[in-house]
């Protein structure tokens, strides 16, 4: 339906447009029909749809056990449990392989890089809004609800494009695009008090198994959820054998993660700032474990080390002058070392209950890989520092054992200081290219451990050719008098010289407009706001004219009554908003429309429609009660979110219910009515 506002109302070309964007957007992104991910996403879907069956059978026999004293009725219903359970085992191990399978999701290139843990999204099931949306404008808002029915479907069709995102940045900007949108509803239609009555529905990224709430806080953190995990799938696809792609690939993973870690070696990080850091910090009453405050907190730090890992991809990319330079071989040994200490420390998480529960067993392996990979690479670039550059400079010396063994500039070193002479120097090369070849070694072990691993062809390539490298190394340094090998190689300390930086998801490049803006200004129309429709009152023009004054925009607020005047006599109050002018709706209208309205009126007087806003009515001990989200604050602006028209509407958290709703609007003008 075409909205009912005049055509010179403000935003209405800018609304249009943008409306039409966003349509030709879901249009794009609705293009997984004959992709690979396509395929994936098909087979979860029928995944999740298999284990909600299942779940229902279970809690079906678990009942009739409880209920029933039959013995024999007991032993059928404890033979079919197990059947039902046997079936869910299988489901999820085939879940289970398919968020283990990352060929889909690397990048195609030439260059050799080690594949990256891309996160599924969360599945949901078709939603149908036209039912409370229509009772709630008609019961709430005085409007015929099947009137927007136009609005309802643009809603649907938004989000059943949701459900099959492209795995794109217009994939991206399309779920934004809709967490803006439910931005609107919060905003509009819910109150503490009051939900939409809708029930939501969504499968657990990892696991498989649904949830649903009747909170609108949920569809919002599902959708923040599969932002993050669009932001993995997007890090994992770039091509990491060129410094572009590494630095698209950090940029990604930080999106998805926030700020970073924060390890004792380390500077502090910046605070979370991403979609999984967002959602940890504001949904508190996860109803599925994927959004449960420690899968979160995993799903941070693992995203953070790949951050962490492209970073070193970059450096390693970036060919040093001096091949032989000491320094740079010491740095890069650092950075790998990071990188190593960054995946200990995911491992280290993905191992403790409740999240080693749930976490794909290919994840946990191949993060224990990486962590052992990396500390190998580290002792290989300390061996090449050692053995192929120059011998370090005295005045050099201080700071190579700090950055290199972490030792302080003033305190005495601890065992065997850097060697001064070749020979010795070699040696502790030597050692270093031993503990890289055990970890190498190590890793392959590792890999050859986890079937889901041993198909990844590109691992086994990375591993096998590391090890190779550090063999042959070996080889040249290895002499036929080398009888006494005493040299132990120190751990390397690490350390980061370009950590990422916290970005948030970019909501404020979406801009999206208001579904519902027939309505009205959110400041006024909302469901937490109670006002009744006067009109239409006829006003005629005296001596004085119409005898108010007017003030605001959008709506126009009557800011005064001329006493014994016109509008008095008509019935107008102090602080109605005009909503109609000569059957007209002014919902939108700037104050200066409104006057120059006003002023082409002759002495036939006026027609006008306001509505009186009206005490709320609050349930007893709502103000002790504070809702299980949180409450970080974000402005229209900053999210993104506009209205058609000039006025603003009050800041919104970000997940949870919003604050009570303001009475009154502070006008920058005041005018009086037009005279005569």
């Amino acid at each position: 339906m075409v909205p009912e506002e005049k055509p010179d109302g403000p935003g209405t070309g800018e609304e249009s447009a943008r409306l039409q964007a966003a349509g030709s957007v879901r249009k794009s992104c609705d293009l997984l029909a004959d992709s690979q991910d396509s395929h994936l996403q098909s087979r979860r879907t029928r995944i999740h749809q298999q284990i909600n069956k299942e779940l229902r059978m279970r809690t079906g026999a678990e009942n009739l056990y409880r209920a029933t004293s039959n013995a024999q009725v007991r032993e059928t219903v404890a033979l079919e449990l197990s059947y039902v359970n046997s079936s869910l085992q299988l489901l999820k191990e085939e879940l289970e392989g398919l968020d283990g399978s990352m060929d889909a999701d690397q990048p195609e290139s030439e260059g050799v890089t080690v594949p990256m843990i891309p996160l599924g999204l969360k599945e949901t099931k078709q939603l149908d809004w036209a039912t409370p949306l229509k009772e709630l404008i008609s019961g709430h808002f005085g409007e015929d609800g099947t009137s927007y029915e136009a609005e309802i479907r643009e809603l649907e069709e938004l989000r059943q494009a949701v459900r099959t995102p492209s795995r794109s940045e217009a994939g991206l900007e399309l779920l934004m695009a809709y967490y803006n949108q439910l931005c609107f509803l919060e905003a509009r239609f819910v109150t503490p008090a009051r939900s939409l009555g809708l029930l939501f529905h969504w499968y657990d990224s990892l696991t498989g198994v649904p949830a649903q709430q009747q909170a609108l806080a949920f569809e919002k953190g599902s959708v923040l959820f599969n932002i993050g995990a669009l932001h993995t799938q997007l890090g994992a696809r770039q091509d990491r054998s060129c410094p572009r792609g590494t630095g698209r690939a950090v940029k990604a993973f930080q999106r998805a993660a926030g700020g970073g870690t924060l390890l004792h070696h380390c500077q502090l990080p910046s605070p979370s700032a991403g979609a999984f850091g967002l959602l940890r910090e504001n949904f508190s009453h996860a109803p599925s474990p994927d959004m449960s405050p420690t899968s979160l907190s995993m799903l941070e730090q693992l995203m953070t080390a790949q951050a962490q890992e492209c970073v070193f991809e970059g450096l390693s990319l970036q060919a040093p002058t001096d091949p032989y330079d000491c320094l740079a071989q010491l740095h890069l040994a650092q950075e790998a070392a990071q990188v190593a200490a960054e995946y200990r420390l995911v491992h280290q998480t993905m191992a403790q209950p409740p999240v080693q529960d749930y976490v794909p067993f290919p994840w946990t392996t191949l993060v224990h890989v990486k962590a052992e990979y990396f500390r190998a690479l580290a002792h290989y670039h300390a061996a090449l520092a050692l053995c192929d550059g120059p011998l370090v400079a005295e005045a050099e010396l201080p700071a190579v054992e700090q950055v290199f063994l972490g030792l302080s500039a003033s305190s005495a070193p601890r065992g065997p200081a850097l060697p001064q002479e070749r020979e010795e120097s070699r040696k502790l090369g030597k050692a270093h290219l031993k503990r890289a070849i055990l970890g190498q070694e190590e890793a392959l072990r590792l890999h050859a451990v986890c079937r889901a691993l041993r198909r990844v062809d590109l691992l086994q390539a990375v591993l096998a050719q590391a090890l190779r490298r550090s063999l042959a190394k070996y080889s040249e340094l290895d002499l036929e008098d080398d009888f006494f090998e005493t040299t132990e190689a120190p751990d390397i300390q690490p350390k980061t010289h370009q950590r990422p930086k916290a970005r948030a998801p970019s909501f404020s490049r979406v801009k999206v407009a208001d579904i519902f803006h027939r309505l009205g200004p959110l400041s006024v129309f909302s469901a937490k706001n109670r006002w009744r429709l006067v009109g239409p009152i006829h006003v005629a023009r005296g001596e004085g004219g119409f005898g108010f004054t007017l003030r605001g925009d959008s709506p126009v607020l009557i800011a005064a009554v001329v006493p014994g005047g016109q509008a008095a006599a008509a019935g107008l109050k102090e602080g109605d908003y005009i909503v109609s002018v000569n059957g007209q709706p002014c919902r939108w209208w700037k104050h200066a429309e409104v006057v120059a309205q006003l002023k082409g009126m002759g002495d036939e007087g006026v027609s006008l429609q306001v509505v009186t806003l009206l005490p709320s009515v609050e349930p007893p001990g709502l103000g002790a009660r504070r809702p299980g989200l949180g409450a970080l604050l974000r402005s229209q602006k900053e999210c993104g979110r506009e209205t058609p028209g000039p006025a603003r509407a009050s800041p919104r958290p970000l997940l949870g219910w919003s604050r009570k709703a303001k009475r009154g609007k502070t006008g920058r003008r005041l005018s009086p009515a037009p005279q005569p």
